[in-house]
């Protein structure tokens, strides 16, 4: 099949999983909603005990000093983009919960059997959730700046910044929807990707890794959020990334192909009957 019907046919299931998620709204809503009350738990309830206990140093609140000088304003710099990766996370642990959706109904054995590429069935799903990630990066981002955050990024600063959010959402989104597909039931798939929303717990993204004890400060320093965590802080700050720039590059393209060749795999084996 020629390239120009895989994409006709991408654009058809694209259009069909964007006409779910109007449909079916209160999925998207509550994972949106999900990193809102965590920003707002952490910087209200949190904020001010983590924020002195911030290194003073540039690149982690954007200013320069002692240790122990900060504040709830400077907790909130901090983690806004730990929060931004958890909705990215977020919107991939729906992104299984509708593969298996569809898989449990029996619409991708039908789908099979039709003539349509048939890697159009998983794009669409890739394609409508990295666009539900970035109207959901969006709110989150101006929650964060309606709370106080402030940023000295440039505009290629926060246009790394977007690439770097859409690198990695189009990343774990093939991974989830390998999920999907593995899962035999949609609870399976719900609870499957957890250990994503976990992950950027034990990463930089809600406390230096410094602040860890030794072997849990190992895991986050060698784990593949906390280098993009680190990235996209430096980003959104009008800081130097340094060598956690081409990390982060590197993790997003081998998980998007590790993803994408298990998800391929998967879909070939799904019977037509």
């Amino acid at each position: 099949m020629s390239t120009a019907y895989a994409v006709r046919d991408s654009a058809t299931m694209l259009r069909r999983n964007l006409l779910h998620i109007r449909r079916y709204p209160s999925l998207s809503i509550m994972l949106v909603a999900q990193p809102i009350v965590f920003l707002l738990m952490f910087v209200y309830v949190f904020g001010g005990t983590l924020g002195a206990g911030l290194p003073g140093q540039e690149g982690v609140t954007g200013a320069v000093g002692r240790a122990g000088t900060g504040d709830r304003g400077d907790y909130l710099e901090f983690i806004t983009p730990g929060i931004l990766f958890m909705t990215v996370t977020s919107i991939a642990l729906g992104t299984a919960i509708s593969t298996a959706t569809d898989m449990t109904t029996g619409i991708i054995a039908r789908f099979r059997t039709m003539n349509i590429a048939r890697v159009s069935v998983l794009t669409g799903h890739v394609l409508g959730a990295v666009i539900r990630t970035g109207f959901a990066v969006v709110i989150v981002a101006a929650v964060a700046f309606g709370l106080g955050f402030r940023s000295d990024a440039g505009p290629l600063d926060w246009l790394g910044a977007i690439g770097l959010l859409v690198g990695v959402s189009f990343a774990l989104t093939w991974l989830t929807v390998g999920m999907g597909l593995a899962a035999d039931s949609v609870e399976t798939a719900s609870n499957t990707p957890l250990f994503l929303v976990i992950l950027p717990f034990i990463s930089s993204g809600f406390v230096p890794t410094d602040a860890m004890p030794t072997g849990l400060r190992q895991f986050a320093e060698h784990q593949p959020f906390t280098p993009m965590i680190d990235t996209l802080r430096a980003l959104v700050t009008g800081a130097s990334a340094g060598t956690d720039l081409w990390l982060a590059i590197g993790w997003c393209a081998l998980i998007a192909l590790l993803g994408f060749l298990w998800s391929r795999r998967l879909f070939l084996r799904v019977p037509t009957k």
